[in-house]
């Protein structure tokens, strides 16, 4: 007698829905099912749909999606859903009311204060990846500024003088930009343009500065208050403006080495801080060359460094301007500069 054959379990629990009495759905059930909810989406948000296209970059998938989302906004705009779902669902994300306040399409501030656009020429090329503007032939450069330009004029000349360029050394020592007893500024930078017209200008000035300057209500303003900062940045501002002759020249402006002396260390940070917002607006022509990190690491004062593996002082005795050997390594920075924006 052959033995009967051996009973295998049944793997298949799909009959549990049969003997509880339930219904089992198809994949034609969870087709149905999703095109129900893809004509709900449409028909409650399909504006949603198109605004997503919309910010897309443009590509396949923009176009895909727009393919939907423009029928798709098209008819919800004309149907009631859609601002019914709105109205039902703003409490889950509520938006606030904005209407009265300005956006972005002005450029006025909310107290009515007109803001100054930005413009192409805040934006150094090399900052963001863009190509330079082609390098022009340096012709006249101009080397300005108190007793620190000097003898940074000197090196300079000795560098681009044999390659034909006229370097105009002009230092007027014992003045400061926020005084005006021995000269303004604002008036001899306007003389110095208009009488020699350079190329290029290099500034190295601050010293001596540190005096009180009359507030925007004529009241004196003592250093180094944030208010003071403000009004020596506007006053170099001024300067870097029309140094630059509306973008036509460039403008090379080092900031202070810390002194040796505590107080004057606290009248350089500020002027360096004022220094590199004035320049903010036109980074393309002027170049803030920082002396700090090469000169005094950290805003610490040193008298010597090592230069090419070798212990070299490079302050004069008062601990406030560079000797020669000091000096010759400013030139190398400006130089850095000039060489990316000239030819000579």
């Amino acid at each position: 007698m052959t033995p009967p054959e051996p009973q295998h379990r049944e793997d298949n629990l799909m009959d549990r829905f049969d003997r509880a009495g339930l219904r089992r759905f198809r994949a034609r059930d969870a087709v149905i099912a999703v095109l129900i909810g893809a004509a709900i989406l449409i028909l409650a948000a399909g504006g949603s749909i198109r605004r997503a296209g919309n910010g897309m970059r443009a590509g396949i998938g923009r176009d895909a999606v727009l393919a939907v989302g423009d029928p798709a906004g098209w008819l919800a705009g004309r149907l009631p859903v859609q601002h019914a779902a709105h109205v039902l669902t703003n409490w889950l994300s509520p938006n606030l009311n904005l209407t009265g306040f300005v956006g972005f399409t002005t450029t006025t501030t909310a107290a009515g204060q007109s803001i100054p656009p930005v413009t192409p020429d805040a934006f150094d090329p090399s900052t963001i990846g863009a190509s330079p503007p082609p390098q022009q032939p340096l012709r006249t450069l101009l080397v300005t500024g108190d007793s620190m330009s000097e003898p940074l004029d000197q090196d300079l000349a000795q560098a681009l003088v044999p390659s034909g360029v006229h370097v105009i050394q002009d230092p007027h020592i014992g003045t400061g930009i926020s005084s005006t007893v021995l000269v303004d500024w604002g008036k001899l930078s306007a003389y110095q343009v208009r009488h020699d017209h350079p190329s290029a200008v290099v500034v190295f000035i601050g010293a001596n500065d540190g005096y009180s300057m009359p507030g925007p209500d004529g009241k004196l303003v003592n250093c180094c208050s944030v208010e003071w900062a403000t009004i020596y940045a506007q006053r170099v501002r001024q300067m870097m403006n029309t140094y630059r002759q509306a973008g036509a020249a460039r403008v090379y402006w080092l900031t202070l080495p810390t002194p040796r002396d505590p107080a004057r260390a606290k009248i350089s940070l500020v002027v360096n801080a004022a220094i590199e917002v004035a320049a903010e607006p036109w980074r393309d022509q002027v170049r803030v060359i920082d002396t700090v990190p090469e000169f005094t690491p950290g805003n610490r004062y040193r008298d010597a460094m090592t230069v090419n593996g070798q212990p070299t002082i490079v302050r004069e005795s008062d601990g406030i301007h560079l000797n020669d050997a000091g000096s010759e390594l400013a030139a190398k920075l400006v130089l850095g500069d000039v060489n990316r924006d000239f030819t000579h």
